[in-house]
């Protein structure tokens, strides 16, 4: 597969300096049950990364040595990870809110019979996929059988409460991604689509949809590299790009972190192996990171940046 980090590198992409740190967004591997066409991490069946016990302690002291008020869990699959649970109840203990970003089949994989009920309990957010709300198009994205299998998990987290009530703590959040190389529709009247449909046909209830650009890296990128449609795709993101979304970057109070435990500004960053900071150096591991040196520092950047500024924005939250 190829690199498109070099394609990347040369971006007049504005400065950014980080805020005060609030929210850990940490990838526990890179196993998943599902090989999304536009899944930017190349997460898989096969994949083998994991997270070691060790390395998640020290993620949970940083989190309270940092007083950071949310555990944004990702991956591959993160429940997939054999200690989700533990870490899940232990930040919970220590007063953290968690996101589990959730590709909504695992609930119905019945290695994981229960895992509902354990969000539930936990009050965790569920953030999940659900790049349309038509079946044809999950199922040519996502595989073969997803979308039904995302209907039924969505049942079932409406039947434990989920989605039902505005300021309810079990919120349930959907995704949506292009099906292409297009910049999202505007999320707010895509939510009311998905909302009119989904209640319609499934009787399945939400609380809000975030509408996620698809950056040009890792799986998606390679695929637009092979198709020639690399450039193109980049010059509509730089084209697009406004300014305003500048101040609303989730980059600015978000740390990420591998699951080897090496820190980056961000998720994006993270897949192109940028360092932490726009200085070049190594890479940080959390063991030696120094919180003092965090707020003010400049924010690594290249020319996929231009992703979460195109249009009406996008971050892990959806729409700026």
């Amino acid at each position: 597969m190829r690199d498109t980090r070099p394609l990347l590198a040369n971006s007049d992409f504005p400065a950014i300096f980080r805020k005060p740190l609030e929210i850990l967004q940490v990838n526990l591997g890179y196993l998943c049950n599902l090989s999304c066409v536009h899944c930017h991490v190349n997460a898989g069946p096969k994949r083998t990364e994991m997270m070691s016990l060790e390395t998640l302690d020290q993620v949970l002291a940083l989190a309270q040595a940092a007083n950071i008020h949310t555990l944004d869990l990702t991956g591959g699959a993160p429940e997939m990870h054999p200690h989700f649970h533990y870490l899940v109840t232990t930040a919970r203990d220590q007063g953290i809110k968690i996101i589990d970003r959730c590709n909504l089949t695992i609930l119905e994989d019945q290695r994981y019979v229960g895992l509902a009920e354990f969000l539930a309990e936990q009050e965790v957010e569920v953030i999940a996929s659900l790049p349309c709300y038509l079946e044809e198009n999950v199922d040519k994205q996502r595989g073969k059988g997803v979308f039904k299998d995302s209907l039924a998990a969505l049942q079932r987290l409406n039947r434990l409460g989920y989605g039902q009530q505005p300021d309810s703590l079990l919120q349930l959040n959907l995704v949506y991604n292009p099906q292409d190389a297009v910049l999202p529709p505007e999320q707010q009247s895509l939510e009311q689509a998905y909302k009119q449909h989904l209640l319609l046909h499934y009787g399945i209830v939400f609380n809000r949809l975030y509408a996620i650009v698809n950056m040009p890296i890792k799986r998606f990128g390679n695929m637009l590299v092979r198709e020639g449609r690399f450039d193109g795709y980049l010059n509509l993101l730089c084209d697009s790009f406004r300014e305003e979304n500048l101040s609303q970057l989730m980059c600015l109070d978000t740390l990420s972190i591998d699951w080897q435990g090496y820190v980056y500004d961000c998720d994006f960053n993270q897949m192109l192996s940028m360092p932490l900071g726009a200085v070049s150096k190594p890479r940080v591991h959390i063991s030696d990171l120094t919180l003092e040196t965090l707020s003010g520092a400049e924010i690594a950047t290249a020319a996929h940046c231009y992703g979460c500024t195109a249009g009406q924005g996008s971050s892990c939250g959806g729409a700026l």
